[in-house]
């Protein structure tokens, strides 16, 4: 790894372009870039946070997810109460001990304290930044990464005091073993280990304590920092960016991305390999690019456009990604739970529900609402409220009803027979929520009306719920049911698992209440797969 040192200006070989742009405003991602956001992302699709019962995931405000096999956890609730569990490698958890939990433990020193920032490093340490501009740090300090002047690892959260007591911090990062602090007043701090410069003291002498970043920075107003593993980096207020060489994301103003350092496994996102010396500019589908995310416990990078699509690159679930590619994905949080390798956050993650509703969920919400509907259907005399315009926009059965020379489309009621409520109101609701919540045997009727209103998509869902809640005693039934609706694969599955419980099915009522004639089919079939034989 080439020096890290801190320098002004843009790295050496910066090509024409990125001068140009001059990085204005810009936005880094520097393998640890852990500035909070408030995004609608659920923090379940973390592993570790399968632990947690919904009671305490919806208790949830902030959270991160850290540690080399992504087995730490911290979070914040809406009343700022912090609460830790996980692993506990190198006393991370700051729980005062090294045992590893899986219940949640409460951090009582953080408890009340608003916290804004939060980074973490390898060894692991983590440091963290309050509203009030205070430091705390705890974990691996084997290079004084913590702040205190000792080696000592640190097993709760203690304040770091020197040189920061009179500065409001609003902004911590982490290296792999080195620690970075940002003042209010655009001073950069920054101390631990040193061996490639990474501290900017003009030595590679390691820093036990907080040492203000002043040769390179002296007359520069910083606005935002950044750390590799063993380097770091900050954004000045005019637009230069100062850097060394790593894994580096750089954003302009104008959505512009640009990359550089180690692509051992294409995080740069230049369709190779090869490492980069100098920042090379990287195509997203001709998009502006609004956000860029990347942390250095993985070798994942990730991007969001402003036309709210997410691509991802470098190390995705072990496979190397050499050029961005465009996800499902809605945030680029969801790139590192799914394919970072470990699943750790990229940033402290804010999960705050914002008062507005999405279209779905609105639809959702407005279900068999009578304030707002403007149809009713009675179905073995009980109300199902409804809007004519989802409906004919969700299914063409009643887009071709609702036509001005049918009776029904005067109707304000309109009667239901062929079916029974459960099974009717489930399909409206389907048409509202695209879900369906109906034991197996009410999914046969649902099934049933799938086929009557050639509702494709609403048929396999029947079939899979059919599936998933086949017995022993409903196993005929459902058979029965799957040859009068014609559906073929649920037909051959239950089939199976009839023949698979023979003895067992062929005692139960629905055997020999079946029809004659598909009794003697099933029979028929079984005997040719050997069924009978002894």
């Amino acid at each position: 790894m080439a020096s890290a040192a801190l320098a002004p200006g843009l790295p050496r070989g910066a090509s024409e372009g990125l001068r140009k742009h001059h990085l204005q405003k810009c936005q880094l991602s520097y393998r640890n870039y852990m500035k909070p956001n408030i995004v609608m992302v659920d923090v379940g699709k973390w592993p570790i946070f399968t632990l947690l019962s919904p009671q305490e995931i919806a208790s949830i405000r902030k959270a991160c997810v850290f540690g080399t096999s992504a087995n730490e956890a911290i979070y914040i609730t809406h009343n700022d109460e912090v609460f830790v569990f996980g692993l506990n490698c190198s006393n991370c958890l700051g729980t005062g001990d090294n045992q590893s939990t899986i219940v949640p433990k409460k951090l009582e020193a953080l408890c009340g304290k608003k916290i804004n920032s939060l980074s973490y490093g390898s060894g692991p340490h983590v440091l963290l930044s309050t509203e009030d501009g205070e430091v705390y740090a705890w974990g691996h300090n084997g290079y004084s990464q913590l702040g205190n002047g000792t080696t000592n690892q640190g097993i709760t959260p203690i304040q770091v005091c020197t040189n920061l007591l009179i500065k409001r911090v609003i902004e911590v990062a982490c290296g792999s073993h080195h620690s970075m602090a940002l003042s209010s007043d655009g001073d950069v701090y920054a101390w631990g280990y040193n061996n490639c410069g990474q501290v900017g003291s003009g030595s590679t002498a390691n820093q036990p304590t907080p040492r203000k970043v002043s040769n390179c920075l002296q007359t520069k107003m910083v606005v935002s920092i950044a750390c590799g593993q063993t380097s770091s980096m900050a954004v000045i207020d005019n637009g230069e960016i100062t850097c060394g060489y790593a894994h580096t994301l750089a954003l302009t103003d104008e959505g512009l991305l640009y990359s550089w350092g180690a692509n051992t496994y294409g995080q740069l996102g230049t369709g190779n390999k090869s490492n980069q010396l100098s920042p090379a500019q990287i195509m997203v589908e001709k998009e502006r690019v609004v956000e860029i995310a990347a942390c250095h416990s993985s070798h994942t990078s990730a991007a969001k456009t402003q036309g709210g699509q997410v691509y991802m690159w470098g190390q995705c679930r072990g496979q190397s990604v050499v050029v961005p590619h465009l996800t499902h994905f809605t945030c680029t949080d969801d790139v590192f739970a799914c394919f970072s390798t470990p699943a750790v956050m990229w940033r402290l993650l804010s999960v705050e529900h914002e008062d507005s509703l999405t279209v779905a969920e609105s639809l959702k919400k407005e279900f068999d609402s009578p304030e707002t509907s403007d149809l009713k259907f009675r179905v073995d005399g009980k109300y199902i409220h409804v809007h004519k315009a989802v409906l004919k926009i969700r299914c063409e059965h009643f887009r071709t009803m609702f036509q001005s020379y049918w009776n029904e489309d005067m109707k304000e009621v309109i009667e239901i027979d062929q079916f029974s409520y459960p099974v009717y109101r489930a399909f409206l609701e389907y048409l509202y929520t695209d879900s369906v919540d109906l034991p197996p045997e009410d999914a046969i009727g649902l099934l049933d009306l799938a086929t009557s209103y050639c509702e494709n998509r609403l048929k396999k869902l029947c079939q899979h719920i059919i599936k998933r809640g086949i017995t022993v005693e409903n196993a005929f039934s459902l058979l029965s049911a799957a040859v009068r609706y014609d559906a073929e694969d649920l037909e051959e599955f239950c089939f199976k698992f009839c023949v698979n419980h023979l003895t067992e099915v062929t005692q139960t009522t629905a055997f020999w209440q079946m029809d004659g004639p598909l009794l003697k089919e099933f029979i028929a079939k079984a005997s040719k797969c050997g069924a009978f034989k002894n």
